[in-house]
């Protein structure tokens, strides 16, 4: 049984306009023991002018004032953990770097939302050319950002772009990616990092998890120990989104534990 969700975002998010207090009832409701709050700070984010979304950084101080009362306001019954979810472009190294060593976080995600200036959810990357090609290029970059910045915890939602691919899953598998697949395996690995197992691929109708359970295994079998598990929830009715597949899934690829994180160490949990 998994017993925390270490992903989700609140009304700090730019995508997000949950108040944090219905996250926190809707985990208590859900007997959660533990919920770790990851808002995105996407600095240099490509804003649309169509799309809702104007911003997505956000007043970190504020963000700790808040969420520091509703530690006090829960204690006892929820451990409320303060985490961030930032995005990972290779040009913003310092940024996170002075971002994330003045700030007490528990928890940091790095995630690739933007791929050379474009994030796949806009469907632009995609124009005139294959789901083989975008996909191709994103696990490229997100080599190349392992490279150069090292302020996070674990490697977000690696096959994210899947998502948003003309034909999504259709013909993506680990196999035909192995090459940069296992070279952000390992990097991830070497850098003493771990990745996350997102649920969020299958609210989005992909049919499997962040990342498939195949690109899972093959971390476990280079050496991979550290794994979080968290549903990327923006809504309360999407906290633990089909976390009771979590466990097999785990299991199937190796793992006997996953992982959580309290002021930026890894807490190794048994599966049960």
């Amino acid at each position: 049984m998994i017993t925390s969700d270490c992903h989700m975002h609140t009304e700090f998010s730019g995508d997000c306009n949950t108040l944090v207090k219905h996250m926190l009832e809707q985990a208590v409701n859900l007997g959660l023991e533990a919920i770790c709050i990851t808002d995105h700070n996407d600095c240099d984010y490509p804003i649309h002018e169509d799309i809702s979304i104007k911003n997505f950084t956000f007043d970190v101080d504020q963000y700790f004032d808040v969420l520091k009362k509703y530690q006090k306001e829960y204690e006892g019954k929820l451990d409320i953990r303060i985490g961030i979810e930032i995005g990972l472009q290779t040009h913003l190294k310092e940024y996170y770097q002075n971002l994330i060593q003045k700030h007490p976080f528990d928890f940091v995600i790095g995630s690739i939302h933007v791929v050379h200036g474009k994030d796949p959810f806009y469907g632009e990357i995609f124009q005139n050319r294959t789901d083989e090609e975008v996909y191709r290029e994103t696990f490229q970059a997100t080599a190349e950002c392992l490279d150069v910045i090292e302020d996070f915890d674990v490697l977000g939602h690696i096959d994210y772009v899947v998502r948003y691919g003309k034909e999504k899953a259709k013909q993506y598998s680990y196999q035909t990616y192995a090459d940069e697949i296992d070279t952000i395996l390992k990097k991830v690995i070497q850098k003493g990092k771990g990745i996350e197992l997102n649920t969020a691929g299958f609210k989005y109708g992909l049919g499997f998890c962040h990342p498939h359970p195949d690109i899972i295994r093959r971390y476990r079998e280079l050496g991979g120990e550290i794994i979080t598990i968290g549903a990327d929830a923006h809504k309360p009715e999407h906290i633990a989104y089909d976390f009771q597949k979590v466990s097999e899934i785990l299991s199937m690829c190796g793992f006997k534990y996953y992982t959580e994180f309290k002021n930026r160490k890894p807490i190794f949990k048994q599966l049960l």
